[in-house]
């Protein structure tokens, strides 16, 4: 039996004869395909990615399982409508902790219309997007059984300032209650969840090291989600964390053209979470920030961004 989402934190939802997403109790996940050029690029893309033998197996883990498409009954209504058929990322959590992180310091395509491409800048320009080269985009944080899921308005995420971005990172992995504005986040489980062999940051350098070399694809547009299952952690069990990226409407060649704009985004995200986990108390927001003028040098110019550039202090 097809439902809407507990767990989904960006994107459009389907609620309210919204059209929107559905999962089922299989562990899949539909997404209906837009009207437009953008579901047919994403179609592509999975097809093609999914088929290509040279995207290594510890790298196709990091993304959704595609299992074609389907014509199903769409959310809103509207009758049968074509839909995108995924692994479900978070089936197998009770309470997962969510983070949906859009990545890069431009969000629009080259191929994009002139009104599109001024929209977007706008939204670049006014979130951390171009000041660190991601933003947020939606996030709930478990606290226990008692308060539940903290799930703020992604209005209010999106709009977040540079600074507070950390504070929100440091949030994600605390023991204590994100809805309390009173405590400093703890960090209690940064180690369990962002650290060691396959915590989020182990997966988020490997990916890294990918972008470095793979030409194939520039994912504009796209965002990493980070998932773990809290209530583990509070039993001392493994977190289970996950990373998975997602959202691919926009995802142009790469022509032998290394992805600046995505690994520019992405050596920031990690810078940031690398120093939450060497020192999670004495790293101050102005420590974590580069430097604003060098900073918005690259990352309004990403393709003169290398790696090296990206983690320099």
């Amino acid at each position: 039996m097809l439902k809407v989402p507990d767990h989904q934190v960006a994107g459009h939802q389907a609620s309210n004869g919204q059209l929107g997403p559905l999962i089922d109790d299989s562990g899949r996940f539909y997404k209906p395909l837009q009207d437009d050029d953008r579901g047919s690029k994403e179609v592509a893309f999975y097809s093609s990615f999914s088929s290509n033998t040279r995207v290594p197996g510890h790298i196709r883990r990091l993304f959704p399982v595609f299992y074609g498409t389907q014509l199903l009954e769409a959310s809103d209504g509207s009758g049968l409508r074509p839909h995108l058929v995924l692994e479900d990322v978070v089936s197998s959590s009770s309470h997962p902790s969510v983070m949906d992180i859009k990545i890069g310091s431009r969000t629009w395509y080259p191929e994009a219309s002139e009104d599109y491409i001024q929209r977007c800048f706008k939204k670049d320009r006014e979130t951390s997007s171009l000041s660190l080269g991601f933003r947020i985009s939606g996030l709930q944080i478990y606290g226990n059984e008692e308060s539940g899921f903290w799930k703020p308005e992604r209005k209010l995420v999106q709009n977040l300032s540079a600074a507070d971005v950390r504070v929100v990172l440091k949030k994600f992995v605390s023991s204590n209650l994100p809805v309390d504005p009173n405590s400093d986040p703890d960090c209690s489980f940064a180690a369990s969840v962002y650290g060691g062999s396959s915590g989020i940051l182990a997966q988020l350098l490997e990916l890294k090291a990918w972008f470095e070399d793979q030409t194939m694809y520039h994912l504009n547009s796209c965002s990493v989600l980070l998932v773990y299952e809290k209530e583990k952690v509070l039993k001392g069990e493994r977190s289970e964390a996950e990373v998975k990226l997602i959202d691919f409407a926009h995802v142009t060649e790469g022509k032998g053209i290394i992805d600046h704009n995505f690994l520019g985004g992405l050596c920031s995200l990690i810078k940031f979470i690398s120093e939450i986990l060497t020192s999670p108390d004495d790293c101050t927001t102005k420590a974590c920030l580069r430097d604003s003028e060098k900073d918005k040098e690259i990352l309004t110019s990403p393709d003169e961004c290398t790696t090296k550039v990206c983690l320099q202090d």
